[in-house]
């Protein structure tokens, strides 16, 4: 089994680590942290060092997921992801096996699709999006990359999300809405 080294310890990364062990695809390494952020373990799994350390961590762990959050805005998720491409990382999609995801929905590099959601036909997600927890994403709509659909978040058939955009949980998208 591949090993996969999370960038981030904050509430999304414990989210991150549930679907990474449920999917099986990978065995977490450990953690890397902000310099001067917390060195306390998470479900078992220690940080293995900071943002610093990242150029030597990635010879060893060359696959990364992360799992910074982004509520307030994107800037630190797409700063990180585009750092880690530079540095030659290895970003997979990650997807809950407790997901739907139609076959004929496109998923893109460095995005995470956590428990319950159902990525519906015809649908386009790009780079380094969360599509959080029993988010709904209908058929042939478009979400850019560096995007967070929340919890819950219902986006109906042939809406597009812009890049960056986060949809707060609850909300629901109509049918054709560009955003």
């Amino acid at each position: 089994m591949n090993s996969i080294l999370l960038i981030g310890r904050g509430g999304h990364c414990s989210s991150c680590i549930d679907v990474i062990e449920a999917e099986g695809k990978y065995q977490i390494a450990g953690i890397v942290e902000k310099p001067n952020g917390s060195r306390e373990s998470i479900f078992g799994y220690d940080i293995l060092g900071d943002d610093n350390d990242l150029p030597e961590l990635l010879i060893t762990y060359p696959t990364v997921c992360i799992s910074v959050g982004q509520i307030k805005n994107p800037d630190l998720r797409v700063k990180l992801y585009t750092s880690l491409k530079n540095m030659g990382a290895q970003l997979p999609v990650i997807v809950s096996p407790h997901a739907h995801v139609s076959r004929h929905a496109e998923i893109k590099e460095s995005t995470i699709v956590m428990h319950g959601v159902v990525l519906n036909a015809g649908c386009s997600i790009g780079k380094n999006c969360i599509i959080n927890t029993q988010a709904l994403i209908e058929h042939d709509t478009v979400v850019e990359s560096h995007c967070h659909i929340s919890t819950g978040a219902k986006v109906n058939g042939a809406a597009f999300v812009g890049t960056q955009s986060f949809v707060g949980s609850g909300s629901v998208i109509h049918e054709s809405v560009r955003i």
